[in-house]
């Protein structure tokens, strides 16, 4: 599969407006309004239509809410539950397939503000940034952005960025354990770019992952944010329901997944998960 030049730039600079557009958000309260789309074209120096695709990114995924006549404004925080209780029993083995990936941009610049709070480093620190394209059996199937602190892997190549397993390549070429990684997903839809890279048709459904990886001396190694194709991967979880060592049912929420007072011992469920491939498709 040949990358499309046009689709990727595209993709990579949308990808930059909606960071600085992520920066206002999180700079602001639920209600408040940000800058109006011509302020920020003329700031971020970017078309309306790039800008627009951005907004409409965010809008999908909850974090703004656009009213007409009014502007833009910070939607309402999204309620989140863990889905674990117990942290020994969690294991994350490999999706089905063979993985490779293929880069599309790979470069060393500032952090910046939300990526700096991500990864605790200055907004002026040095990070090493990677967009790539991950395929299972040659066929499109996330686009991954990778942020990482320049000095914890001065010497990271493109090589080890398309082949093999990164983590294993942090810890025997640079020195960095991995040890513990807290990760989101939400739905989300394509744009046009995404659409071009992944080859699915545009506003197809997708899943969004945001990580933030530490070390064994817990400091944070990687913020990635990846889009997974809606059509063709999916989360398995398995639930073990057994009695457990008995303990005070919670006052308020419920296990994901099972509807309340359908499991009141208030015992942990611990779980695995894992990622598969839909095949045949």
């Amino acid at each position: 599969m040949e990358i499309d030049a046009a689709a990727s730039g595209a993709m990579l600079k949308r990808e930059r407006v909606r960071d600085a557009i992520l920066e206002l958000v999180e700079a602001r309260r639920p209600g408040d309004a940000i800058p109006s789309e011509r302020v920020l074209c003329a700031e971020l120096g970017v078309s309306r239509p790039t800008l627009r695709a951005a907004v409409d990114e965010l809008v999908v995924a909850g974090l703004l809410v656009r009213e007409h006549g009014r502007g833009m404004f910070v939607a309402q925080e999204k309620i989140t539950q863990e889905l674990v209780s117990d942290r020994n029993a969690f294991s994350l083995p490999q999706a089905g397939g063979v993985w490779t990936s293929r880069l599309l941009e790979f470069r060393t610049l500032p952090a910046g503000a939300r990526v700096g709070r991500k990864l605790h480093v200055s907004p002026a620190a040095e990070i090493r940034y990677v967009a790539r394209l991950r395929l299972v059996d040659g066929s499109p199937m996330a686009i991954e952005h990778l942020h990482v602190p320049a000095d914890l892997v001065p010497d990271l190549t493109s090589e080890e960025l398309e082949q093999g397993d990164l983590y294993e390549h942090l810890r025997d070429r640079h020195g960095v354990h991995v040890s513990e990684g807290v990760q989101s997903i939400e739905p989300t839809v394509v744009t046009r770019a995404e659409a071009d890279l992944l080859d699915v048709p545009e506003l197809s459904p997708a899943l969004l992952f945001e990580r933030l990886t530490t070390d064994t001396a817990h400091r944070p190694v990687e913020y990635v944010h990846s889009l997974y194709r809606g059509d063709r991967y999916r989360i398995v979880s398995r639930l073990a329901l057994g009695p457990g060592t008995p303990t005070p049912p919670p006052t308020t929420g419920h296990h994901p997944g099972i509807p309340p007072g359908d499991f009141t011992g208030g015992d942990p469920v611990p779980f695995s998960t894992r990622g598969v491939v839909q095949l045949g498709l």
